[in-house]
């Protein structure tokens, strides 16, 4: 057997590419990659080894989107230190931007929506399990 090392991306489409991108750079702090020989997308969006490929919702090249219906993500997570998840809370407090807490009993999270009204959960160990 083979044992996974940790998500690499998730791709996803959104209406506006630029923005959605603006938007995962300042509000989670992502950093932006777009190397030249990609064209005008994907645009790579990192949080250390873990990516966001940011793909526009339609195209008329079917070479690198397909058409068809793509899987939509129910929400993806980025984990996070205790001390963390309260700076967390408080960069989104003093954005304006709604929460949603979950006690998980082994996790803590809070759920945002991004400007395609995806879910993302930040996340932070509590307890072991």
């Amino acid at each position: 057997m083979f044992q996974l090392q940790y998500l690499d991306h998730i791709a996803i489409r959104v209406r506006d590419v630029e923005k959605s991108a603006l938007w995962y750079e300042e509000v989670l702090g992502l950093k932006r990659v777009k190397p030249r020989e990609w064209g005008a997308f994907p645009i790579m969006m990192l949080a250390g080894k873990t990516g966001i490929a940011l793909f526009p919702a339609k195209t008329n090249n079917p070479k690198i989107l397909p058409e068809g219906d793509w899987l939509v993500p129910f929400h993806f997570a980025f984990q996070v230190s205790n001390q963390e998840f309260e700076k967390v809370k408080q960069h989104f407090e003093k954005k304006n931007i709604a929460i949603e807490f979950q006690d998980l009993i082994h996790f803590h999270s809070i759920f945002i929506s991004d400007p395609d009204n995806y879910k993302i959960e930040i996340t932070t160990q509590v307890k072991l399990y």
